[in-house]
């Protein structure tokens, strides 16, 4: 539905909501916070301030920021979905999970490992209630929880998230699935970490 043809305020903003998507599929950026921004501001008018249908908007505007490298917008827009979702969802609802995820993921661009690691560990604990024990998401958050330890310098915790991550990964995915040539790379490549820091212990110890 084109612009120039809606009739009512929903009908526009569904329009702006579809353009902000196709706009941010493209990598336009700007364009696609413009279309989201209006789609938001007429629900704002028409619905409470803290109503469910209002956090998907805020997701989506911070994902934006995210693929922009803005990150303090992005959580800002997060931090407004949170909000929204602890009030209107069940403790251990999934979307709650995702919500915690993307904060991680804006702290660990931003280099706060202390408190990425601290939103991955809150997705991951509502994930293990919420979903099956071998659900492909459940190894994203293992993944996302041993880059951030990676990232610290904290090798061996880092590798043992890495590998549960792998063992799910192992039973959700199909053998030739990216995700899991990812873990082997991770695993890898901090193998390969640990290695070196024995290496400087004896160093330093002869």
């Amino acid at each position: 539905m084109l612009l120039n043809e809606a009739s009512n305020e929903d009908d526009e903003s569904y329009c702006y909501h579809c353009l902000g998507m196709i706009k941010d599929d493209l990598g336009q950026y700007n364009e696609a916070i413009e279309f989201y921004q209006k789609f938001l501001d007429i629900k704002e008018k028409t619905l409470p301030p803290n109503h469910p249908d209002l956090a998907p908007s805020y997701n989506n505007i911070g994902l934006v920021y995210y693929n922009m490298g803005e990150y303090s917008k992005a959580l800002s827009y997060y931090e407004k979905d949170l909000e929204i979702s602890l009030k209107a969802l069940s403790p251990n609802h999934p979307d709650l999970a995702a919500s915690y995820n993307n904060i991680g993921n804006v702290y660990n661009k931003m280099g706060e490992y202390s408190k990425a690691l601290s939103s991955y560990e809150r997705s991951l604990e509502i994930q293990k209630i919420a979903l099956p024990p071998n659900h492909p998401d459940l190894a994203t958050s293992y993944n996302n929880i041993g880059l951030v330890y990676n990232n610290m310098g904290e090798y061996s915790k880092a590798l043992s998230s890495f590998e549960r991550s792998l063992e799910i990964r192992k039973i959700a995915l199909p053998a030739n699935h990216s995700d899991l040539a990812a873990s082997y790379n991770n695993i890898v490549f901090i193998e390969l970490d640990l290695l070196v820091q024995l290496r400087l212990i004896r160093v330093n110890y002869s």
